[in-house]
């Protein structure tokens, strides 16, 4: 007897991580997902209709978990800047146990391919982007960070930041810590968004 129609899918999400950290999106073919979870390839259809349901699922993944990880250890008493401290510092903490999350979040193959993939990945970006924008702003008004301070701006500046932080990671082909990388954009963020 088979398993658990929800067990077989994460199975298929976790096939489809490692295979992308892998080889890269172009060659997670659905094929090689059934042979990364032992199954055959008519079974990943019966879980989801296409690849891009499979991508959109692992999307989904990515999103809730970096969601939590950001979270893990954060205390709503903290200070905005303690909170925007930690949520760098456990994002790229999440990145670095999963080497498949740059290779998603910036492909061209689902950017250019699929619409539906491109909306989630710009709505998971976009909740980041909103988060970060939050604690900027809670910290301007606390007088922690600077007046003048444009939230929505430097919110995107910091996304882009991480961005090519990722990217670089990517190319380098993961021999370097994130974790020791979240210290370093932090004491580099700190002076510039701190008041005079």
């Amino acid at each position: 007897m088979g398993k658990p129609q929800e067990q077989r899918r994460k199975e298929i999400v976790q096939a489809t991580m490692d295979l992308t950290a892998e080889l890269g999106i172009k060659s997670v073919t659905t094929q090689a997902i059934a042979d990364k979870v032992g199954i055959a390839q008519p079974t990943v259809f019966r879980h989801f209709k296409t690849r891009d349901d499979i991508f959109a699922a692992v999307i989904g993944w990515i999103a809730e978990n970096l969601s939590k990880a950001i979270l893990s250890g954060t205390n709503p008493d903290d200070s905005p800047d303690e909170q925007l401290r930690k949520l760098l510092k456990n994002q790229l903490t999440f990145i670095n146990k999963h080497r498949a999350v740059p290779k998603i979040l910036f492909s061209d193959v689902l950017n250019l391919e699929s619409p539906k993939l491109k909306a989630l990945l710009q709505e998971l970006m976009n909740g980041y982007i909103k988060r970060v924008t939050q604690l900027l702003q809670q910290g301007k008004e606390n007088g922690l960070f600077r007046k003048n301070l444009d939230t929505d701006q430097t919110a995107r500046y910091i996304a882009a930041l991480i961005q090519g932080l990722l990217v670089r990671w990517s190319v380098y082909e993961f021999n370097f810590s994130l974790e020791k990388e979240a210290e370093i954009i932090w004491n580099f963020l700190q002076p510039v968004l701190k008041e005079n």
